[in-house]
């Protein structure tokens, strides 16, 4: 079994930026792919980016390229997502998300997720 904690979620000046972590645990050979999701209140689970174990490949959603940034720490088993130049819109639950499939990634996450963490909250004030 796999588990996500994330973590640097909090309240943040608009334009200012933050630094979201997710420490994974348990059984972590089995990780394929690691994504970043986020869901603001009364619209879908969204998809930021996706970064594959083997190989680091990543695959960000259009809406993610300019200033969101996935990076890791592989002895920490940690996964980054910098987020810069931040907007009110920002405000979301943040996720993080595993794949255990090797299914590979699509736009902006993996697929196949079947692990998530319990998220942290990003508020963004103007």
């Amino acid at each position: 079994q796999v588990q996500l904690l994330e973590s640097g979620g909090g309240s943040v000046q608009e334009g200012g930026h933050l630094r979201l972590s997710c420490v994974a645990s348990g059984n972590i050979p089995s990780i394929t792919c690691l994504s970043w999701f986020r869901q603001i209140p009364g619209r879908e689970r969204e998809g930021l980016v996706g970064i594959l174990s083997r190989t680091g490949s990543t695959s960000y959603a259009d809406s993610a390229l300019a200033r969101f940034t996935i990076s890791r720490d592989i002895p920490k088993n940690t996964v980054y997502l910098q987020i810069s130049s931040m907007r009110t819109e920002d405000t979301a639950m943040y996720f993080c998300a595993a794949s255990t499939k090797a299914l590979g990634l699509s736009k902006g996450a993996c697929n196949g997720v079947d692990v998530w963490g319990q998220g942290t909250q990003v508020t963004v004030s103007s």
